[in-house]
């Protein structure tokens, strides 16, 4: 079993409430993509393609997305009458997602709590559904395994907001 990757995607991302009003933050688009995209593709370029998404505020935004999401990037051929769609290419990432509702109002650990069913007892990565950067996964969990703790945890210093 690989590992998996724990992202949560439910809260409500008032920061952005231009943005968030519509959709949920994890959905907000950076070059026509959304975040939660961007965060896959850089786990899955270390080889982490298992994702348990926790679920809250618009969560089914999330849902159709994925759900859609290979018809919608692929080149079709609809055959009405027969109520069937080919897709003619299949160059797409090698994900596997579990979308866990987990309520609108739950905190951080309860989204925790509620995905560990799907996460077993083994080591997971976790991540914010605005977490996009560029941390080097394998020298990351390199770094977790040689100090034999429970948690490692990365975080950035933003740098300052210039005030005009």
């Amino acid at each position: 079993m690989k590992m998996k990757v724990a992202i949560l995607a439910g809260g409500v991302g008032s920061r952005l409430s231009e943005e968030t009003q519509l959709k949920p933050k994890p959905m907000v688009e950076i070059g026509a993509r959304p975040i939660l995209w961007h965060i896959m593709k850089h786990y899955s370029h270390y080889g982490y393609n298992e994702f348990v998404i926790a679920l809250g505020y618009k969560g089914e935004q999330i849902k159709k997305y994925f759900v859609d999401y290979c018809s919608l990037e692929s080149n079709l051929t609809v055959q009405v009458g027969l109520g069937t769609v080919t897709r003619h290419e299949n160059n797409h990432p090698d994900w596997n997602l579990d979308l866990i509702d987990t309520g609108v109002a739950t905190l951080t650990g309860g989204r925790i709590k509620r995905l560990a069913p799907y996460l077993g007892k083994r080591t997971f990565m976790l991540t914010w559904g605005d977490g996009v950067s560029n941390v080097d996964l394998h020298k990351l969990l390199a770094f977790h395994r040689s100090h034999g703790k429970l948690a490692t945890v990365t975080a950035v210093r933003p740098p300052a907001r210039l005030v005009t």
